[in-house]
């Protein structure tokens, strides 16, 4: 069986969960019924479901010796919104929640704009403007064929 081209589910190992699940509610995000407080919360958003779980239990349930985050650089999520300046509030939402930028918002070499901002456990979160991509009824960017 061919795997389905989709992301279903993002889980972030992360070192507290109630705190990290704090931070995403001050962004905005609603926080799912599902979530179980303190073990394990879920939002729901344009695109697949995010998760924020215990790092060690995440690592456990991978069958790894323990958590791989030393270095969260390897990997950014990406949120893409419909204007430089939703770019901007965005990326001073994060700041206000607790975040910190990593790179503040430019344009890009590609006719773009974007910036970088980390989660309370290093998780890396690009927020861009792709007026190439535009953002569909669904909240999600819209992929030339």
């Amino acid at each position: 069986m061919p795997i389905p081209p989709r992301v279903s589910l993002v889980t972030l190992g992360v070192k507290d969960v109630a705190r990290s699940t704090a931070f995403y509610v001050a962004l905005g995000w609603p926080l799912s019924l599902a979530s179980v407080p303190g073990d394990v919360s879920f939002f729901k958003t344009a695109g697949g479901l995010l998760a924020l779980w215990n790092e060690e239990m995440l690592a456990e349930d991978a069958g790894l010796p323990g958590p791989t985050s030393a270095d969260r650089s390897s990997h950014a999520l990406a949120i893409n919104l419909e204007s430089r300046d939703e770019v901007d509030a965005a990326l001073a939402t994060a700041v206000a929640a607790g975040g910190r930028i990593t790179r503040p918002a430019q344009a890009t070499d590609w006719g773009g704009y974007n910036g970088y901002f980390a989660d309370l456990d290093g998780h890396l979160w690009e927020v861009a403007h792709n007026p190439f991509w535009p953002i569909g009824d669904d909240g999600r960017p819209t992929l030339p064929e």
